[in-house]
């Protein structure tokens, strides 16, 4: 059993929609605090004040893209666990969220089969 488990998670995407889309498909067995941002900038503010176990990043958002969020979220965290979404996941941009410090890519829409991998792997970063 790991000491420490995720408690926080942040879900930022511009569409409303998807956040819920996002969050139903997280197990509900787990007691989590969700926290939500519609856009890069209202992310870094929601990061830097609750300081989420896991952040769920769209990549393509106005007023800061995903990418640009990111790199602004590993210079506040060096370790923060960041899982990028989006419905355009190519090698090309695959390599560029995981090169930023990404933890890994999902695509659009998700399932709760690929949430759960994604926490699982963020768990074990953790933990």
């Amino acid at each position: 059993m790991s000491s420490t488990t995720i408690k926080k998670i942040l879900l930022v995407d511009d569409s409303p929609v998807f956040r819920r889309m996002l969050k139903s498909c997280i197990p509900k067995a787990e007691q989590y605090e969700f926290y939500e941002a519609d856009d890069g900038l209202m992310a870094m503010d929601t990061f830097k004040t609750k300081r989420p176990d896991v952040t769920f990043l769209d990549f393509n958002m106005p007023n800061m893209n995903g990418l640009e969020c990111l790199t602004e979220i590993r210079k506040a965290d060096s370790k923060a666990i960041v899982i990028m979404c989006s419905s355009e996941i190519n090698p090309e941009s695959l390599k560029k969220m995981l090169a930023l410090g990404a933890l890994m890519g999902i695509k659009k829409p998700p399932t709760r089969e690929t949430i759960q991998e994604a926490l699982t792997k963020a768990q074990e970063m953790i933990g």
